[in-house]
């Protein structure tokens, strides 16, 4: 395990994989998704142990609605039994849970549990964590630009009070610091369109692993990895 001073205080992670998983198993979708929820818990409780402070999973992105429209509802189902059923174990953890992305597009019953959720839990902290869900990088953007649009024309603010740290303010993940270390599981090397203004330092790490694979053990590694590099900022 790493010493203290390399755990990063904020790790993101592209859960990527679920699906080939499961085909690799020759076992339906269903049953991967399954399994990429559960290793969700498992995952957050490790980093939780490790010292990590923030976690922010990429579940589900705008692009996601494209998919075949049962696998829609299998994980539209997925996230009302991970809401209904984990909860309260989450809340008892310490766990404070919070959801980013355009909510409108869920019904209204799931809109509804992700704001208990969030009430619930909203005095814990031992882990932050986040969940993405109808989200995307340059949604995100554009919704920063459009509130501080509506300021500058109630003339709450000038247009040249617009400068970093007003607009990352003005972000979904504004509540907290940038990722230290984005992991993406799945073999792919790209952000796919997640936390477009968040990354700009991050460190990456592209594993193989499906995510129904990366366990504890995984989690390690790619904080071992992020240990190791020197991270200047664009310095020297």
């Amino acid at each position: 395990m790493n010493a203290p001073g390399d755990i990063p205080l904020h790790i993101a992670i592209i859960m990527d994989g679920n699906h080939r998983w499961a085909s690799a198993r020759k076992m339906p979708g269903a049953a991967g998704h399954r399994a990429g929820a559960q290793r969700v818990r498992e995952v957050a409780e490790h980093c939780a142990q490790a010292g990590v402070k923030n976690l922010t999973l990429f579940a589900f992105s705008t692009e996601n609605w494209r998919r075949p429209p049962p696998e829609v509802r299998l994980l539209m189902d997925l996230m009302r039994r991970v809401m209904d059923h984990d909860i309260d174990e989450l809340h008892r953890r310490g766990v404070r849970l919070r959801f980013i992305g355009e909510r409108s597009r869920f019904q209204a019953d799931m809109q509804e549990r992700m704001t208990h959720c969030e009430v619930l839990t909203q005095s814990n902290d031992r882990l932050n964590l986040t969940v993405a869900v109808n989200f995307g990088g340059r949604w995100d953007i554009v919704e920063a630009a459009r509130r501080l649009a509506h300021l500058v024309q109630a003339e709450e603010i000038k247009p040249h009070d617009i400068d970093e740290e007003n607009f990352a303010r003005a972000t979904s993940l504004s509540y907290l610091p940038d990722p230290d270390l984005l992991i993406r599981t799945g073999g792919d090397h790209r952000i796919s369109n997640f936390l477009l203004w968040n990354l700009a330092y991050t460190e990456l790490y592209f594993t193989d692993l499906f995510w129904p694979d990366f366990d504890e053990a995984a989690v390690d590694a790619a904080m071992k990895e992020y240990a190791s590099r020197k991270r200047r900022f664009g310095g020297r």
